[in-house]
């Protein structure tokens, strides 16, 4: 059986992810199925929208199925990485700039791969069970597939609070941050779904919509926006380990347990996209400038063998803080020159 349900639903065009077992991760092949799908519908005129979904109760998608890149990368096979990667991130800018309204209906765990996928579409509908994050600094990684622009754009430092210790958002939290657009209980998504391919118009989902839960986000802006006031990881670091409360105490434990060189690399990111008008496209091509480089030359291998294939949760990263020079940053930032993302 597929991993992705492809088809058309009145006027609908609706992709579902059909691998729940494996939490809907996505691999390369289900990520170039979708794009396939996008381009046949894109002029397509019985299809005037797209609905994204996903089967199973525990996730929409919990992230991309990195385990072939890891075991690639373990025999020196570096184009693995980088391949599904520029692959990926071409369909995430498509989702992104598609013509025709694409509704997501995100519920259970969304993250990674799964915000790539859903988080950039026009009209992002988000469920009571949905738990957002983007977790890669914990695997060595900087959150990708657009999910950087995502972070920057968030109100005041939550961006850099959210990349760098892969804090979990609820619904009422999602909605705060600019992760979804709007909350509508799950037991309305059938009803809701139909609707929309009946009709193949998105006004519906205003009259679905319910009122937006309470964020936690949102109540703790200020004291997060003071604890990630800096753009330095050891300052940040410093804040936090002088300061008091839940939110300091958890925040200090995961910027201790997660990548030096991954959460530096990260503020660099959301820095840059800070300035001007981000895009998309600027956005992934400033990722994929990482990608290229993180399971050479970073600490990718040895976070996904401590967190996926090890499980032990006990990463020996390469940099600690103080070895991770503004050089060093930049190295991982650079052009790629001819190498460089082409969307």
């Amino acid at each position: 059986m597929s991993d992705t349900h492809i088809r058309k639903h009145g006027r609908a065009g609706q992709i579902t992810l059909t691998r729940p077992r494996a939490l809907n991760a996505l691999t390369y092949d289900m990520c170039m199925a979708i794009e396939a799908a996008l381009d046949a519908w894109r002029d397509d005129v019985t299809v005037d929208l797209v609905i994204l979904d996903a089967e199973g109760e525990k996730a929409f998608c919990a992230g991309g199925d990195i385990a072939e890149i890891y075991r690639a990368g373990l025999s020196g096979d570096f184009d693995a990485g980088r391949d599904f990667w520029r692959d990926e991130y071409r369909m995430n800018a498509k989702l992104a700039d598609y013509p025709k309204p694409i509704v997501s209906f995100l519920h259970g765990f969304v993250m990674g791969g799964g915000v790539g996928l859903g988080g950039h579409v026009s009209h992002r509908v988000i469920g009571e069970s949905a738990q957002i994050a983007m977790p890669e600094c914990g695997i060595g990684f900087v959150p990708d597939v657009g999910g950087s622009l995502l972070l920057a754009r968030a109100p005041g430092r939550l961006g850099a609070y959210l990349g760098l210790t892969a804090a979990r958002m609820g619904p009422g939290d999602a909605l705060h941050a600019g992760f979804a657009d709007l909350f509508v209980p799950e037991a309305r998504w059938e009803a809701l779904k139909s609707e929309l391919a009946e009709t193949g118009s998105v006004s519906a989902l205003d009259a679905a919509a319910g009122p937006a839960p309470e964020s936690p986000l949102a109540a703790a802006q200020g004291e997060i926006d003071t604890l990630f006031a800096s753009d330095s990881l050891p300052e940040i670091k410093a804040a936090l380990d002088a300061a008091e409360g839940e939110i300091a105490a958890r925040a200090a434990k995961a910027v201790g347990r997660n990548a030096p060189l991954s959460m530096a690399v990260t503020l660099a990111m959301l820095a840059r996209l800070r300035e001007g008008t981000p895009d998309i496209r600027r956005a992934l091509e400033q990722e994929y400038r990482v990608s290229h480089r993180i399971v050479e030359e970073g600490d990718f291998l040895e976070g996904v063998r401590a967190q996926i294939i090890d499980k032990d949760r006990n990463p020996s990263w390469r940099f600690p803080i103080e070895e991770v020079t503004e050089d060093r940053i930049a190295a991982m930032l650079a052009s790629l020159g001819e190498a460089e993302l082409a969307l």
